[in-house]
This record gives C-alpha cells, sequence and structure tokens, in this order.
C-alpha cells in the first residue's frame, strides 16, 4: 500500500504523532491527508468527558511547533483499513519527523505483533534505539521526577462549547474586555468562527470574530441514533451555534435545539468552503491573540483574531474581508471603537469594487460621483473660496486665461459655509476662522493637486451658484487631495504619521491640516461612494481634534462675526455711501493700514478687509483706471491683480470716499505700489487731468505710464507719441462719431437723462476737495451770505448729508421763506429746494473754473413720454430699471444747443446718444421701442446712410411693440410718423 513521495504543507497537527498535510495549489481547498506517524504511538489527548494521557499537551505541542505550517515531504507506509487510517514517514527538509519526535521522548514505538507484522515503518530500527536512548535520559514521556507525570495532565475547566451552564461568557468577557489574551486554535467551524484553546487555563471557547460574518457551512443530516444525543445536549449543532451569532443571540435554547435536532441537510454557502480554508491555514493549530470584546447569551466570546505573519500581527477579519470571504455585521462591528469599524468597512468597500468571490456579482448603487484619473497638477494658489475649497493657478499660463485657474474641492471633507451677503446668508460657525486658516498658510504657495473624483451638484444640493443648464441646473464639482511641499514644524506636529498610500506626494495634506485644527469634519460616504486616497487619515485627525475640543468640536462659544460689510450691492449704495463717508475720519487718520484684498471686482477695484477697524470696504485705485469689462485687457488685468494680491496682506492710505460708497486712495503689496504694477504693465492708464501731486508716490505713477508708452506694452500698443487721446477725441467729433463711457447719475422724464464720463477724473478730485473742508464742522454761513440766481456755491444733499457744487436757480422759491432756495448740483444734475442753512459760499480751495460735469443726454432717434404725458411715468421708471448703476457706452449721434442759456435741470446743450451697455446686445433705445414705450423719430436731416440704417434696425423693435400693443400703442397707432405734424399730446 506504499504510495511514491509527495509533497504539501503541514496544515494541522491533531496529536503527538499525527499530522494533517495539504497539497500545494494555487487557489481553492486543496486536497488534504491525515498521516500518523508509522509505528508511533503518542498519548492521546482529552475528549469530552475524559481527560489527557500523560504528557499528552507537551507531546502535541512538540510535533506542533516543529512542523505547523512546514513544507514537508511524505509517503504513506501502510493503510490499517479497518480504522481507515494512513500510516506514513514526514521529512522537513532531511530531518525525519518521527525520528526527532522518538528522540525527544514525546511517543512510543508501536509493538510489532505477529498480525501486523508487515505494517511498520521502514525506520523501524533506528525508531527503537532512539526509544531505549530516551528512556534512559528519562526525558519526555519517560521522565520519572515525582509528580511530574501528574502536572503533565491538564486540569480543564468545563467547557463553555454546548454547556453554557458552567461558564459565565458574560461575566468572562466583562471582566476581561479589550484584553489580549494567548489561545491556540483548536478548531475552524466557519471562516469567522473558531474555537480556541485560552491560555494558561487552558478554557475552551467558541469565538465569532468581531465585525464579520462568513458564509455558512450548512448542516449535515443526522443519523437517526445520533438524534436523540443531540436532544440530550451531548452533540453540538454547526448551524446552531453560527446562527447564534449571526443574529446577536436572538434564539431561544428550544429554537436552537430544534435547529439542531431537525434532520435536514443544508449544504454550504457559496465561498463557505473557501472561507473556512483560508482560516484553517492562517490560524489552524497557531499561536494566536484574541482580544475579547463581548460575548452572547450562548457563552460564546465576541473578539478580534490576531495571528502573526513574520513580525507582523494580523487581524483575520481585515484578511477575511478584503479577500472577499466576509461581510461586515453591524451587531457585532458596534463593539468596536469607530477607527477600527472604519478599516473594516473600507476593506470591504475595496473588495466589492474589485468583485472578489462574495461580490462577484455586486452591482454598485447609483452614484452622483464620477472619478479622475491620472489627473494630477502643480501650480499656485491664487483664491482660498472656503475652508473646504481653493483655486490653483498654472504660473505658466497667461493672466485672465480662464483655463489657467482651476477650482479644486477638497476631497471627503466639509467645512462650515462662508455664506453669501448678496442673499443675506450669514457665515456659519468659525467659517471665517476656517477661510481664515487656509488663506494664511496657502496663498501664493505652489501646491502638488492629486485630483480623484468629481461630482454632479443639483438644486437639491443647495444654490448653484454658476448653474449649468446644460446638466439641467447642475454644475459639476472636482473634488481632489491638495499637497503643500513645505511646512512648519509647528504644523507638521500637528499631524500624526500618515498612513502610506502608493504614489502619495511629498508634504502635508491640507485638508487633513484643516480637519486636524477643528474647521473641518469629515464627510461619511456612502459604502460605494468615492472618496478621498487619504480617507483613513483624515478620519484620525478628525478623531484628534474631537479628543483636544478644537473649533468645531470646541465646546466653546464661536468667536462673535462682527465685520461691517461697507461694499453692498448697488440697490444698497445710498446707505452704504452714507456708512462709509462715517468710517472715512477714522481711516484717514490711521494713514496705512494693513488689509486683506477680499476680492478682485476689476483690474483697480477690489473689495478689502481691514481686520484693525473690523470692516470690509470697497476700495478703487487712486487715479489709475484700467479698462471696462468687455473691453481689451479687461480680464487680463483682472488675470494680473488675481495673481498679485488676491488674498494677500497688504497696506492701503486711504484718501477719500466718492458718492458710491468707494474709497479711494494708494496700495501697497510687500512694499510695492500696485498701481505703478499696473501702470507699468499696460493694464492701465492714468486718469485725464491727474497730476503728481494729487495722491501718495503719484511721480511714480507718472513714469510707469510713460514707461508703458514708450515700450508700447497692451493698451498702447497702438499708441503714437505726440498724437494724444484729446486729438483723437476732437477728430471724432468733426465726425459727429463720439463714443464715450459713462455713468447715468439722474434719469429725467422724455427719454432725458444726465451722465458723467466714466473716466473723468475730476469728479473725484472735486469730492475729495469739498471733503476736505470738513463744511460740516464749521460754523453757519456767513451773515452777509444771501446767494443770487446762477451763483455757483456748496450745498448738502438731502439724501446724504454730502456737500456738492451747485448753481441757484431759484432764490427764494414760491411759498417759502425769504431764505429758501432751489439749486442745481451742476455735477451729478439732481435739483430740490434747500433752505440757507444748507448752503455755503464756494471755497476758494474748490476747482471754481471747471464747469458742470453732469451731461445732458437723450436717448436718440426715439421720442420718449413726458412725465406728465400717458405712459410718462412709466416709461422712466422702466428707464430707470434698465440703467441700474452700470457704466454705458454712449455714441452721440447729434448735439441740441437749443436749450440756450443754461438755467437749471433739464437746460443747456443736449447730447442726443445711442446708449449700449456691454453686457446686451441691443442698444437702451431699442429695449425702450421694444417695451412699448417710445417711438422711432424721423427727420430729414437725418438722411446719411449710416444713421438710416440705425433707424431701420430699431424699426423692427417699434413694429414687435405695435402688434403687441404694448404700452403706448395699446389703442393702436398713437400718431403720425411725421415728426413736424404731430397731434398735440393727451394731457393727465
Amino acid at each position: 500500500m506504499a504510495t511514491q513521495w509527495l509533497k504539501g504543507t503541514v496544515k494541522a497537527v491533531p496529536s503527538g504523532d499525527s499530522l494533517v498535510i495539504m497539497g500545494n495549489v494555487a487557489s481553492g481547498p486543496p486536497p488534504e491527508k491525515t498521516i500518523t506517524l508509522s509505528s508511533l504511538i503518542a498519548p492521546r489527548l482529552a475528549r469530552r468527558g475524559t481527560q489527557d494521557e500523560p504528557f499528552a499537551w507537551d507531546s502535541r505541542e512538540f510535533l506542533r511547533k516543529r512542523s505547523i505550517g512546514k513544507e514537508v515531504i511524505f509517503k504513506v507506509d501502510y493503510v490499517v483499513s479497518t480504522i481507515n487510517r494512513e500510516f506514513g514517514s514526514v521529512f522537513i527538509g532531511e530531518k525525519n519527523l518521527a525520528l526527532e519526535v522518538v528522540e525527544a521522548g514525546w511517543a512510543k514505538v508501536r509493538p510489532q505483533l505477529g498480525q501486523n507484522s508487515g505494517e511498520a515503518s521502514p525506520y523501524l530500527e533506528e525508531l527503537e534505539q532512539l526509544e531505549q536512548q530516551a528512556k534512559q535520559k528519562g526525558i519526555g514521556m519517560w521522565n520519572r521526577t515525582p509528580g511530574a507525570v501528574e502536572n503533565s495532565i491538564r486540569d480543564l475547566p468545563p467547557s463553555a462549547v454546548g454547556d453554557s451552564t458552567n461558564f459565565d461568557a458574560a461575566g468572562f468577557a466583562n471582566a476581561n474586555r479589550l484584553k489580549v489574551l494567548p489561545a491556540i486554535v483548536e478548531q475552524v467551524r466557519d471562516g469567522g468562527t473558531v474555537r480556541v484553546y485560552l491560555l494558561p487555563e487552558f478554557q475552551y471557547v467558541q469565538v465569532f470574530v468581531t465585525g464579520i460574518q462568513s458564509p455558512s457551512m450548512g448542516r449535515r443530516a443526522l443519523a437517526p441514533e445520533s438524534q436523540s444525543s443531540v436532544a440530550n445536549g451531548e452533540q453540538e449543532s454547526v448551524d446552531a451555534v453560527s446562527t447564534s451569532g449571526a443574529s446577536g443571540g436572538t434564539l431561544t435554547t428550544a429554537q436552537r435545539l430544534a435547529a439542531s435536532t431537525t434532520n435536514v441537510e443544508v449544504p454550504p454557502e457559496p465561498f463557505a468552503r473557501e472561507a473556512k480554508h483560508f482560516t484553517e491555514v492562517r490560524v489552524l493549530h497557531r499561536d494566536v491573540r484574541i482580544v475579547v470584546e463581548g460575548a452572547d447569551k450562548f457563552s460564546n466570546l465576541i473578539g478580534s483574531v490576531h495571528y502573526s505573519k513574520g513580525d507582523v500581527a494580523v487581524d483575520l477579519a481585515l484578511e477575511l474581508l478584503k479577500n472577499g470571504l466576509a461581510k461586515v455585521v453591524e451587531w457585532s462591528a458596534r463593539l468596536l471603537d469607530e477607527d477600527a469599524k472604519r478599516i473594516l468597512k473600507n476593506a470591504e468597500l475595496q473588495a466589492k469594487k474589485e468583485r472578489l468571490r462574495l461580490w462577484t456579482n455586486f452591482v454598485p448603487p447609483a452614484s452622483n460621483s464620477t472619478a479622475i484619473r491620472d489627473d494630477n497638477f502643480k501650480g499656485r494658489v491664487v483664491e482660498v473660496v472656503s475652508g473646504d475649497c481653493i483655486i490653483v493657478a498654472d504660473d505658466a499660463a497667461p493672466y485672465g486665461s480662464l483655463s489657467a485657474e482651476r477650482r479644486v474641492n477638497l476631497s471627503s471633507i466639509r467645512a462650515p459655509k462662508i455664506g453669501n451677503a448678496k442673499r443675506k446668508e450669514k457665515p456659519a460657525n468659525y467659517a471665517r476662522e476656517a477661510k481664515e486658516f487656509l488663506r494664511s498658510r496657502l496663498i501664493g504657495q505652489e501646491v502638488n493637486v492629486v485630483m480623484e473624483y468629481s461630482r454632479k451638484v443639483t438644486a437639491a444640493d443647495g444654490p448653484i451658484p454658476t448653474p449649468d443648464i446644460a446638466n439641467g441646473d447642475a454644475r459639476i464639482m472636482d473634488f481632489g487631495s491638495v499637497f503643500l511641499p513645505s511646512a512648519s514644524k509647528a504644523e507638521a506636529s500637528e499631524l500624526a504619521p500618515a498612513l502610506p498610500v502608493p504614489g502619495q506626494p511629498e508634504g502635508i495634506n491640507v485638508a487633513e491640516m484643516v480637519v486636524a485644527r477643528g474647521f473641518a469634519t469629515v464627510v461619511r460616504h456612502r459604502d460605494f461612494e468615492d472618496r478621498s486616497n487619504y480617507y483613513d487619515n483624515l478620519l484620525a485627525a478628525e478623531a484628534r481634534a474631537k479628543k483636544g475640543k478644537k473649533g468645531l468640536h470646541s465646546e466653546k462659544e464661536p468667536p462673535p462675526d462682527r465685520v461691517n460689510d461697507l461694499s453692498l450691492p448697488a440697490s444698497q449704495a445710498q446707505n452704504t455711501a452714507m456708512k462709509a463717508k462715517q468710517f472715512l475720519p477714522f481711516l484717514q487718520r490711521a494713514r496705512r493700514l494693513p488689509a486683506i484684498i477680499d476680492y478682485v471686482l476689476s483690474g483697480h477695484r477690489f473689495k478689502l478687509l481691514i481686520p484693525k477697524e473690523t470692516c470690509a470696504i470697497a476700495f478703487a485705485l487712486s487715479g489709475v483706471r484700467c479698462p471696462g469689462r468687455g473691453e481689451p485687457y479687461a480680464e487680463e488685468a483682472i488675470g494680473f491683480m488675481r495673481r498679485k494680491i488676491l488674498q494677500r496682506d497688504v497696506e492701503i492710505e486711504v484718501e477719500t470716499v466718492d458718492r458710491t460708497g468707494t474709497f479711494l486712495g494708494s496700495l501697497w503689496e510687500s512694499k510695492t505700489n500696485v498701481g505703478v504694477l499696473l501702470l507699468e504693465a499696460g493694464l492701465a492708464k492714468l486718469q485725464p487731468y491727474f497730476s503728481a501731486d494729487r495722491t501718495l508716490e503719484g511721480h511714480l505713477l507718472i513714469q510707469a505710464e510713460e514707461r508703458a508708452k514708450k515700450e508700447r506694452r497692451k493698451i498702447w500698443e497702438n499708441y503714437v507719441e505726440g498724437h494724444d487721446e484729446g486729438n483723437v477725441t476732437q477728430e471724432n467729433n468733426k465726425q459727429n462719431q463720439e463714443i464715450v463711457k459713462v455713468k447715468v447719475t439722474e434719469i429725467l422724464g422724455g427719454g432725458k437723462f444726465y451722465a458723467q464720463l466714466a473716466s473723468d477724473a475730476r469728479v473725484a478730485n472735486i469730492q475729495m476737495q469739498l471733503e476736505s473742508l470738513r463744511v460740516k464742522e464749521k460754523a453757519l454761513p456767513p451773515v452777509n451770505f444771501e446767494p443770487k440766481k446762477g451763483d455757483i456755491v456748496m450745498a448738502e444733499f438731502s439724501a446724504d448729508g454730502s456737500w456738492n457744487r451747485a448753481m441757484v436757480v431759484n432764490a427764494p422759491w414760491q411759498g417759502a421763506s425769504k431764505d429758501g432756495y432751489e439749486v442745481f448740483y451742476i455735477d451729478y444734475g439732481n435739483q430740490e429746494k434747500l433752505p440757507l442753512s444748507k448752503l455755503r459760499p464756494l471755497d476758494s480751495a474748490i476747482s471754481i473754473g471747471t464747469p458742470g460735469l453732469a451731461l445732458l443726454l437723450s436717448l436718440a432717434y426715439v421720442r420718449i413720454p413726458e412725465l406728465e404725458e400717458d405712459y410718462g411715468q412709466e416709461a422712466a421708471e422702466y428707464l430707470s430699471s434698465l440703467i441700474g448703476d452700470k457704466v454705458f457706452m454712449a455714441k452721440v449721434v447729434e448735439r441740441d444747443t437749443s436749450g440756450g442759456k443754461v438755467k437749471g435741470q433739464g437746460t443747456g446743450t443736449k447730447l442726443s446718444v445711442l446708449l449700449h451697455d456691454v453686457d446686451q446686445a441691443n442698444s437702451i433705445n431699442a429695449s425702450m421701442l421694444e417695451a412699448g414705450y417710445g417711438r422711432i423719430i424721423k427727420k430729414s436731416k437725418w438722411d446719411s446712410k449710416e444713421k438710416q440704417e440705425e433707424l431701420e434696425k430699431l424699426a423692427e423693435f417699434q413694429e414687435t411693440a405695435r402688434k403687441q400693443r404694448l404700452n403706448i400703442w395699446q389703442y393702436g397707432d398713437v400718431e403720425s410718423d411725421d415728426e413736424d405734424t404731430l397731434p398735440p399730446a393727451r394731457r393727465r
């Protein structure tokens, strides 16, 4: 019956003279043999109701430690058919295990009787000689020392397996919770259930591996004669015990017994054999460490099982999950701490993604996220949007290039919302602190970005700043991990050593840094949802922040948000201007103030935060103007400023504030005048009438502009020396093609309105001069002050209390006291009635010779109803809504000087213009016609080809309103197209 030599690995050692050897195959449970060492008899270990033979445990331990997990070669020497057992010779390398066991005195040599003389080891003589030597030495089981035999027999406590009455599992678990107990695994019931001896007391218990459940091995049908013994508790049922663990111990004893005695075979679940074999290969008859975490009411312990792999302790539950041979179950996972539970769930998630074994047919749930592959880059941080979002730009890309900047949301974290002033949303607690924490560390720094996933965010997730119509009112957000290559020692010391991730860039993970400070929380993703590659590190950082009660996890009240925002939208411009004027003295007295650039509104206009004064202001560079939006180089100027100063620490010096509440002055970044940088780059011009003594370092500004002109940079690319803009304007005026940029200041009826030249520096200059007089702080007007009609005076505007140049147009007005005056503000076009106490003589320091800066304009080619006519009031209101607080391009079509000498509001030279908003395709003229608030005027002198083409375009808009019978066309054609023969308009 002898066989050829075979090769295998020792899987188990049941006793001191037998081994279970498995074949070496790549996958699946391999074939295995139980080999008893030929011609040997070792002492027998205790079975139920018995005790060990002397030296049985020591004999088994010798062979176990010598051979478990070792590769061996063996052959079957003979087979005893009556007991169906194979006997053989086993070698580890060149060492015969049988010889080693006998030589150590841990087995006897079987006597050779006549009936079994052919059933002997080929090495029988050598075995007998070694046995005699061991006896003579008194070693192993031949030890004759007094008490040695008695001491070699284990005193086994009552078994906890199948006998819950003699072992208090719950008490044992409470007494030993989270303790590390040495043990030897005696049996593997399934992948997640083992039976062990707890050392040194040899308490025999069944342990469910915490947090997981492996496939069931099913149930064998019992023979009829066995059922009675099962009912008497003499034999345990595999599925009864396993079921109690899987359900958290909810089965009653009667139910368990009924399930045991049911004579029905249940086959193993898919991958059950693989899971059991996986566990057996790693822990069966091995030294392990059990961490007790709980117990069920069937005397089963619940704990983590750790085995050795070289010098490393390995968690059995984690390995089963990684290989797709178990699932996480919440009923026992809740016994673990959050970090351990997270690690198990991550392992299960990875197995799901790879569709390993149990997850072969797994279909992931629908997700709104998409993984990003191979999209890593380096760049410089130009803006911190919030505590979890930054904008990174490629330094090599040109300024103003939209593709140069990329918004990166930090993966798997959520910082408090920063709020939105326009929607009157206040920042959440710690939102400003989180943003400032990132700004102070990242702005202007070079970072490495690892893009990880994208997610579609819909309206249901909250407000969407930039809806993507193509995606159904949704936008795509890109998430990634950002690494700061260099960081201070203090920042590095805050972070625990990170778990290594393949391909991780060098440096500190910014998201981890924010979470560790308590300024963000970690998102709890759904099982199959994409997440940060460094998710475990983020959770560990959050745990440290909670323990240290930092930021959001603090029990203290959050710091108050006391920032006074003086940069509100245009709709609140009047209130903003009044507040700004109240702050002006404080800002002027402080001279140079530290500030932070919060937003770049245009190349020369910004929103600033001034921490010292706890306020936010709109700030513009005094005397410097960049191209407006839509003009050449406007976007490049904004991009230039974003890279140079956005969210940087700067210094400002405030000179004055204009009517809209925008402060004017100088700004320095790293002791460099920002106005000089803009002018030198050819991205800005000095305002007309600018003088060097007007502002600080004015001579540097002039020199910078001259250098840009000389080298023809950007906006000066077509500059011809000696041919200034004034000459060009005069030439355009000759051709009646003057185009100017204006800002409307007052709207009258009949399509007329006042406006200022947007690029006219004289407005701010005169305003600054008026503010410097501090009129409010002085006494009442002189006793002999009696202004006459036509005099230019200083008047206090009733809406905001500011002092402005004004012309007296009526003194006194009818029905008023003798000191009542009607004045016209020559720089803005407003007109109102004031008492003498609100007037002052015009100071000699004011530019007396400068004419009024308010230009009277009207919409060319169209006739708009006057205020007292039908639809006149509605037309004026609609025109006001179209104009708002914007800057327009006005093309001068005609100059009307029939107003004669200026006598007040609505008189003087009137310019007929086509008014264009750079953001709109149609002119304001066309919009008024389209809404039915005007009609085209045809004059014989408007017979040039260009004007006729403009009239034809406008006629289409008028026709639309006429067909729809809008407003003045409600009752059909209101009058003749011939302007000279129009019937008188109806009066209200």
